[in-house]
């Protein structure tokens, strides 16, 4: 079966990166602002692609190795 959206989201909330990361609301805007969370907005809604997460906190664990 053909499956048009996909079971996961591909982009998420600031408040569900916040969950994700476990940091606080200003944390994730330094992030965005920072350019080290990539990030859009789609009308007033910013948006962060699930795969940037994922890069993020892969980025974090490898330089604490």
């Amino acid at each position: 079966m053909l499956t048009l959206v996909p079971s996961e989201p591909q982009a998420l909330t600031v408040p569900e990166v916040m969950t994700a990361l476990r940091l606080s609301r200003s944390k994730v805007y330094d992030l965005i602002r920072s350019k080290q969370l990539p990030s859009y907005t789609s009308g007033r809604a910013r948006r962060i692609p699930a795969d940037a997460v994922r890069r993020y906190m892969q980025d974090r664990l490898e330089e604490a190795a």
